[in-house]
């Protein structure tokens, strides 16, 4: 059973508290297993808190494990409280993994929400959008940082972009340390030791960034994206692009993101990359579709046609995988070949990912809050209405609710004397 219709206004602005704090900045510790990033940074901390009437609370040892220390949030002018005083003092939560990503023990903090709160961080929106509607039901502002469209304008504010960055030059690394053989070419007085050859699987951003890492180690890297326009973007890294015998295009959805394709499509391209994959030493897979299970890219039978000693890391494997033989969170061994299958390879990497997810949400906050420290929700603007999953006890983004089969929302009325001006035209 849906929610209640509730109409949206132009713009919702949160009230002014009385004093000179208007609005309270809550950062607690993520309590997701293995997450080690935090939300802000002690440099954000210091921008944010230039507004007039900003307080940021802090929970204790919050960035420990990602290299930013209570004492370093405190010289910025941050508070440390509890956890408990987090959650009941502040107006805005800001998490990395809010309870909506954080399915094993995000109901915690769930509980802890009260109405009138706004929360913002990874919700997983697109695989999980009943969140949005439980955030709704405890009349609490939900933002899902991984819907900031992919405008110039919101750039600053992307964090899968940020993220995809840093996995995208992690995982070259965990293939590195796995395999038996050198990256470099090497000529030595003990004979010549050839290079590596790399194979990026997906173009997108982390697969760029796993391109250009390689190339720097001194591999021979190859790459491969179904979008037509990643051409010219492998070339730009140094690698090689991998053309297949395809038509591809259909395959860019919006936003740049890659498109889901057919399994005609997918069976043909299985049938071209064997021959491919069969010449490398390290396979790095990378094509992931927002909400969507991983698209299969390397069959158990192209595992097996792959060069003894091997290597595969697969960057989906929390979304079930590109490689058909991946374990999720685990390294195996099928067929003579490495398979990793890492999960939440940003958190590996905690001090810079913070440092770039903290960023992108000080310039998101900066969209949201006015120089008086009140917080507005514009929804003419396409950044706030592509990100709010719930207000006003209502999931207003559209891509959810057609996920959760709730009504479209019915733009507002025009004001009465732009009304008449129409009529009088």
């Amino acid at each position: 059973m849906g929610l209640p219709f509730i109409p949206l206004r132009k713009s919702i602005i949160c009230e002014p508290q009385t004093g000179v704090t208007q609005v309270i900045i809550g950062v607690p510790k993520e309590i997701c297993p293995g997450e080690q990033r935090v939300a802000l940074t002690p440099a954000n901390v210091s921008a944010l808190l230039k507004k007039q009437g900003v307080e940021i609370k802090v929970e204790r040892n919050a960035g420990d494990i990602a290299g930013y220390p209570d004492s370093a949030f405190e010289a910025a002018g941050a508070k440390i409280v509890d956890r408990d005083e987090i959650f009941s003092t502040s107006q805005i939560v800001l998490q990395v993994q809010t309870p909506g990503s954080n399915t094993a023990n995000g109901n915690e903090d769930l509980d802890k929400l009260k109405e009138g709160q706004t929360l913002i961080g990874m919700t997983d929106p697109l695989a999980n959008p009943q969140f949005a509607q439980s955030l709704a039901a405890k009349k609490v502002s939900g933002l899902a940082l991984e819907l900031v469209p992919r405008i110039t304008r919101a750039q600053a504010m992307d964090v899968l972009s940020s993220m995809a960055m840093i996995a995208g030059y992690k995982c070259v690394l965990l293939a590195a340390t796995e395999s038996q053989r050198m990256f470099p070419m090497n000529m030595t007085a003990a004979g010549t030791l050839n290079a590596s050859r790399v194979f990026i699987m997906g173009a997108g951003v982390a697969g760029l960034q796993a391109c250009a890492t390689a190339k720097r180690l001194g591999a021979v890297v190859e790459a491969y994206d179904v979008r037509p326009a990643a051409r010219e973007q492998i070339l730009s890294v140094g690698a090689k692009p991998v053309e297949l015998d395809l038509d591809t295009g259909e395959a860019e959805g919006s936003g740049g993101y890659a498109k889901a394709q057919g399994e005609d499509f997918l069976k043909r391209q299985r049938e071209l990359m064997t021959e491919v994959v069969k010449e490398m030493d390290v396979i790095i897979t990378t094509a992931a579709v927002p909400g969507a299970k991983s698209p299969i890219l390397v069959t158990e039978d192209m595992v097996k046609a792959m060069k003894p000693g091997s290597i595969i890391v697969d960057l989906a494997a929390e979304r079930g995988g590109n490689c058909e033989v991946t374990e999720a969170g685990k390294t195996v061994v099928k067929h003579g070949v490495t398979i990793i299958g890492p999960e939440n390879v940003p958190s590996s990497v905690a001090f810079h990912a913070s440092q770039m997810f903290g960023k992108n949400m000080e310039n998101l906050l900066n969209l949201l809050l006015d120089d008086n420290g009140d917080l507005q929700l514009d929804f003419e603007d396409e950044i706030v209405a592509e990100t709010v999953i719930s207000h006003n006890g209502d999931v207003p983004q559209a891509r959810l609710r057609d996920l959760l089969s709730l009504p479209a929302l019915a733009k507002p009325e025009a004001p009465a004397e732009e009304a008449d001006s129409e009529e009088e035209k």
